[in-house]
């Protein structure tokens, strides 16, 4: 029932947005019409076929083949509509102030009027006077040095000339487009101008790489000797058919710029197989930090093999914290799988990776969702790291993001535990984000002893 609900939403979109840009702006029968009408059929194909192929297991250069147009296309959608949408105020609005002007002389509706009253006024002044001479001449008959035009020979066909000048009518002018159709298209035209103009910039924010964010966290049990302990967090790279060994390279060179103590991965590193992705993967085994790297999973890891990119991760150099723990100069590093585990019986295990641990000591914890919160807090975390909202990636998708999670992004506190959520490094879907800039955060850990 939900597929059927969203499939004939998404027809009705489809046809709102052929009707609005297409069918309302171009004459039926022609070219641009054909083109318009094929784009909206062929357009939504290529999306279903990026959302699908991959789970399908279709060969990663088709995979690659529909993403771009594929996922653009669902970004292009959703701010084409709110565009039209927006417009659908303005329309109105613009026809009143066209209806207002059209009294107006130079108004191309007056100018559409009949061939009678398009005639130049100086001309029809100009024939009047040489009809107004003709007949002078007519009632002067007697007039010295002059013959009497009545009797002239030729006489009935002397003012023929004349008339046929005066009567000729005046060059059609071109015929104006009405205005419904000129509203039709200014409307049209500024929402397709916004729209992917819009698609445009976000696509630009999510390719040029992400920036790098630094936030202070205070921790009550941090020993002196730790305070200033940098973390770099990055989650959500999303690797598969659209970001690939660039996007990775970007990624690394960035954090270690940062210089920092350790390196967090906090899940989702991955959409596909080590088959497919594995070289894509590689640039990680460049990090560098003092103290080590470390990975959690997410759950695209698990709708990706997940037991395989742990070894990957691993071979790179990464240290995987599968509901595991490392103890690290001042705090305890703990990391729990992905809640998707659980499908696999590997699911989050909260007891071992902090049942028997020294609660004296600071805890720092890796966790892909920001929903396990209330177990970090029943384990007496002092900090959880996560990702996977995205910060909603597509505004106004961040409403979303924050009613489905317990924090859309930034840092928040539940009774003694405080919850940091990255926005993320990448993109799933669409290579595009708006209103939700990604980010690599470098994480100072503060101590009051300082």
């Amino acid at each position: 029932m939900m597929v059927i609900v969203v499939l004939a939403l998404l027809a009705g979109v489809h046809r709102y947005l052929w009707r609005r840009l297409v069918g309302d702006t171009t004459a039926g029968g022609s070219a641009m019409r054909r083109a318009g009408t094929v784009a909206a059929y062929v357009l939504p194909l290529l999306s279903v076929g990026a959302l699908v192929s991959g789970r399908a297991g279709a060969p990663f250069w088709l995979q690659r083949v529909l993403a771009w147009p594929g996922y653009l296309w669902l970004a292009a959608v959703l701010y084409l509509t709110l565009a039209l949408l927006v417009g659908e105020a303005v329309r109105p609005v613009l026809r009143r102030v066209l209806e207002r002007r059209a009294g107006r002389p130079d108004d191309a509706d007056t100018a559409s009027a009949d061939g009678a009253k398009d005639a130049d006024p100086a001309s029809d002044a100009n024939n009047a006077s040489t009809a107004d001479h003709s007949n002078l001449s007519v009632d002067a008959p007697g007039a010295p040095g002059a013959p009497d035009v009545a009797d002239a020979p030729g006489a009935g066909t002397s003012a023929a000339p004349a008339t046929l000048v005066a009567e000729a009518p005046a060059p059609p002018r071109p015929e104006a487009p009405s205005r419904r159709l000129f509203v039709a298209r200014a409307v049209g035209g500024a929402a397709a101008v916004a729209g992917l103009g819009t698609v445009g910039l976000g696509t630009h924010g999510v390719l040029r790489g992400p920036r790098v964010k630094r936030i202070t966290v205070p921790l009550a049990k941090l020993p002196r000797s730790a305070h200033g302990f940098r973390i770099a967090v990055v989650s959500d790279i999303h690797l598969g058919p659209i970001l690939g060994r660039a996007h990775t390279r970007r990624i690394v060179d960035t954090i270690n710029r940062t210089q920092p103590d350790l390196v967090a991965v906090v899940g989702d590193l991955v959409d596909g197989t080590v088959a497919d992705l594995g070289p894509a993967a590689e640039p990680l085994a460049r990090l560098k930090a003092r103290h080590g790297n470390f990975f959690v999973t997410g759950n695209h890891e698990y709708y990706s093999g997940a037991a395989q990119w742990v070894d990957q991760v691993r071979e790179l150099g990464l240290h995987p914290l599968e509901n595991d723990r490392a103890e690290i100069d001042g705090f305890d590093l703990a990391g729990v799988n992905d809640i998707a585990g659980e499908s696999e019986g590997q699911g989050p295990d909260f007891a071992r990776a902090l049942g028997d641990r020294d609660r004296t000591r600071a805890a720092v914890l890796l966790a892909h969702q920001p929903v396990v919160i209330h177990d970090a807090v029943a384990h007496g975390v002092d900090l959880q790291l996560s990702g996977h909202t995205h910060g909603g990636q597509l505004w106004p998708g961040n409403f979303i993001a924050d009613l489905a999670n317990p924090t859309g992004a930034g840092l928040d506190r539940y009774g003694d535990t405080q919850l940091y959520v990255s926005r993320g490094a990448g993109a799933w879907g669409p290579p595009v984000r708006v209103g939700a800039p990604s980010d690599i955060t470098v994480v100072e850990l503060a101590s009051p002893r300082a």
